[in-house]
């Protein structure tokens, strides 16, 4: 959804792709994925560059880098991009030189922390079930009065749909590419929502 973002990731050309567990040197590498989520929002981003001009970007669960590249390549002043997988750091950097941009890298785990020092929060691909979800929302809630520009991309899963509150407004829905389709247990779209 987003040819203009390069990133290093594992396809079905890659071997790594067949290799069974013993064969792949990395243990749970959702860094090496481009989720939905994550392309919604990116697309949303590259779209409507004036809502990252002049922001300080957290991409939590950034995974690819994708969301926080977008993010940079879209006017943000700055942009960190957080997962806690140590690999996923390294990925984080690989992608954001593959595309000529500068950004931040933080392993530590920041959910429930305060982040005072960014005014933009990306989350793609973050409300993957019930007890996380809830988790992050309360985190989230914190920072209503705040006016922080938080933006969510999911493709529909169950812990979203579960969310009691009317704390999400939809702004964009995207039909996902046939292959995004076979690689996300047949989730056709993806939407991307603005906390409230």
């Amino acid at each position: 959804m987003t040819p203009e973002i390069k990133l290093h990731l594992i396809t079905p050309l890659c071997e790594l792709w067949t290799g069974n567990a013993d064969n792949i040197p990395f243990q749970d590498p959702f860094w090496a994925f481009y989720w939905p989520g994550g392309q919604a929002v990116a697309r949303y981003i590259l779209d409507n560059p004036q809502l990252m001009q002049g922001r300080r970007v957290l991409d939590v669960g950034s995974g690819s880098g994708a969301c926080a590249i977008a993010a940079m390549k879209s006017g943000a002043l700055n942009v960190t991009a957080n997962d806690i997988d140590p690999v996923a750091a390294t990925a984080i950097k690989m992608n954001a030189a593959l595309n000529a941009v500068n950004i931040d890298v933080c392993k530590k785990n920041l959910v429930g922390e305060s982040c005072d020092k960014w005014n933009c929060i990306l989350l793609g691909d973050m409300v993957y079930d019930a007890e996380f979800t809830a988790q992050l929302l309360k985190w989230l809630r914190a920072f209503r009065c705040q006016r922080r520009l938080i933006l969510l991309g999911d493709p529909g899963r169950q812990a979203l749909r579960d969310i009691e509150d009317n704390c999400l407004t939809k702004v964009a829905t995207y039909c996902l590419p046939k292959s995004a389709c076979l690689e996300n247990r047949g989730f056709t779209q993806a939407c991307v929502w603005r906390f409230m």
